[in-house]
């Protein structure tokens, strides 16, 4: 009897592990496109960190984004018991954050407002830099990971409440650690191709020669492209939160869709809702910064 008792137990863990597995797929599937707005937006993160500095930085937000998940994974369960109407509405201010971020990065780029940074105090502003690095981009990941894991918690919806957790714990590891390794690797890029380019002259060797110039060239440019990419993540991500979860510019983003697609086709109906969310994203954006500044001044005036 003990027997047959373990066999069914082993047989019933096989099967749930199964389910897990299959559920884990499926999410993953529906989840690639914020992962990679994630890895864009997080390698983008990096960027102006001093090259000593950068596996630390990277290895101090994986470590927050691990928090974050160990946060919203319990949280997702909990209010998809009790209380399902605020998943949307927090997702919604999360977007307008995203959008609000960018927005912020696009100000800074074109009226940069900081100070010259003195040789004195050199050393302690690029500390604060790192730290203010390291939080940005821990609280991106926060609304990043928060949409992913809603995402992947609307796919298990109708599986027992034991599988959706382990799904959400798998999917969350998974992404986690995927992310942030390819972050990683992407940021040693350019010491990865001095490396060969040592090796090369060591051994006179040119296939590493010309590799480690190629990474050593491809290096900055990718680094500048995902600083860009991670900008305009901001936006496409933020702005399809927010016509995602409001039913007006849900409508008005079907019917942008349906142009699309009348005039260019499957093409259209691509591009045509990534077009919408990226605009209404950037617009979001924008005034909620100007309020920002309004709000700042105001503040201000009364001191």
């Amino acid at each position: 009897m003990a027997g047959i008792n373990l066999l069914t137990l082993l047989d019933d863990i096989t099967t749930l592990l199964d389910d897990i597995a299959t559920m884990s797929k499926v999410a993953t599937k529906k989840t690639a496109g914020v992962l990679g707005d994630d890895l864009a937006l997080n390698a983008q993160q990096v960027t102006g960190v001093t090259a000593d500095r950068e596996l630390p930085v990277v290895w101090a937000v994986a470590k927050g984004s691990f928090l974050n998940k160990a946060i919203l994974v319990p949280a997702a369960l909990l209010i998809s018991v009790w209380l399902p109407w605020l998943i949307t509405p927090l997702l919604i201010i999360g977007g307008l954050f995203l959008c609000f971020e960018g927005a912020e990065k696009v100000f800074a780029k074109f009226l940069p407002h900081h100070e010259e940074v003195t040789n004195e105090g050199e050393k302690h502003d690029l500390v604060e830099y790192e730290k203010q690095k390291v939080k940005g981009a821990i609280r991106t990941d926060f609304i990043l990971s928060a949409e992913i894991i809603v995402i992947t918690l609307g796919t298990v919806a109708g599986a027992s409440l034991v599988n959706q957790a382990l799904v959400l714990c798998v999917i969350a590891v998974l992404m986690t650690i995927g992310v942030y390794g390819l972050v990683a690797g992407i940021v040693k890029l350019d010491d990865a191709g001095l490396y060969l380019l040592n090796q090369s002259k060591a051994s006179a060797n040119k296939f590493k020669e010309w590799l480690g110039k190629g990474l050593l060239a491809a290096a900055p440019r990718l680094m500048q492209f995902l600083a860009f990419a991670g900008t305009v993540a901001m936006f496409l991500v933020g702005g399809g939160i927010l016509s995602h979860g409001i039913e007006l510019l849900h409508h008005w983003q079907l019917e942008v869709t349906n142009i699309g697609k009348s005039l260019l086709n499957g093409t259209g109906e691509t591009l045509a809702p990534l077009i919408f969310d990226g605009l209404l994203g950037v617009v979001a954006g924008l005034c909620i910064v100007i309020l920002h500044l309004v709000w700042s001044k105001f503040a201000n005036t009364k001191h």
